[in-house]
């Protein structure tokens, strides 16, 4: 610290510095913002009864398979678009998912990259996050679990132009973008602490998910109102690539799979 001047700096991770840019280019997405909430009470009734019976799944865990197995009915969200008259789907749906990482005297958010997570269990997916989160890092890393290449290193010693450049060629190639950052985006800030409301946040993926926190709150349930837990969630849907009816029916779709549990089993 500076006693004179009575300031000091804080070195800014190099995670962060992608942080920036994507912000930057997500304001250019013809993104449709929902803020919802799901009454998820029974949902966590299950799998506090699973837990009972020896099998641990977290509750993002399950939300991930629940999210992916609502848009396996509605694949154009998450395609990308490839021209003005064709979008690309992919089959499968690789998660971007969000991991709080030490790095120093700092906590860091990193993205983790989920694979075919259609094609598995929300107990290996919850497996696959558990070991992520052990996984120890480093100012150099990333992506978690993936050994960072040179090239991907050097993009943060690079101006902002050039690094805008760089993003915007890799939405312009969908399968690459698709590669490196999946066609789904999941930020979960509800698990650092409790907050009533929802954040708006930015994403350059086709559809992304904002997790909030877990609130109680009074609920009306046939004709009497009832304390229900309650879960704040924000969604970003690309307009360019689905339809305002089908936009709805989606959110119907998850609403109806996050409230009676689907999933879990």
């Amino acid at each position: 610290m500076d006693v004179k001047n009575n300031h000091y700096y804080t070195k800014i991770p190099q995670s962060r510095i992608a942080t920036f840019d994507i912000y930057s280019i997500g304001l250019l997405k013809h993104h449709v913002s929902a803020l919802l909430e799901f009454d998820v009470t029974e949902s966590r009734r299950k799998l506090s009864e699973l837990r009972k019976k020896g099998t641990n799944i977290s509750f993002n865990a399950w939300l991930v398979k629940a999210i992916s197995r609502t848009l396996e009915k509605y694949p154009e969200a998450t395609s990308y678009q490839y021209s003005k008259k064709k979008l690309l789907t992919f089959n499968d749906h690789n998660i971007s998912f969000l991991v709080e990482k030490q790095i120093g005297d700092q906590k860091v958010p990193l993205p983790v990259v989920i694979d075919q997570v259609n094609l598995k269990s929300a107990l290996n997916i919850s497996h696959e996050i558990e070991n992520v989160k052990r996984h120890i890092v480093t100012e150099k890393d990333i992506v978690l679990d993936k050994k960072s290449k040179f090239y991907e290193r050097l993009y943060y010693h690079l101006p902002g132009f050039l690094r805008k450049m760089i993003w915007r060629y890799i939405l312009n190639h969908p399968r690459l973008a698709y590669r490196k950052m999946g066609n789904i985006s999941i930020t979960s800030l509800g698990m650092i602490g409790k907050i009533n409301g929802w954040f708006i946040h930015k994403s350059i993926h086709p559809v992304s998910f904002g997790v909030g926190s877990i609130i109680q709150k009074p609920t009306v349930i046939g004709d009497d109102i009832k304390i229900r837990d309650v879960l704040n969630m924000t969604i970003l849907i690309d307009h360019d690539v689905i339809d305002g009816a089908p936009m709805v029916r989606l959110l119907k779709e998850l609403k109806k799979n996050i409230e009676m549990g689907a999933e879990i089993n």
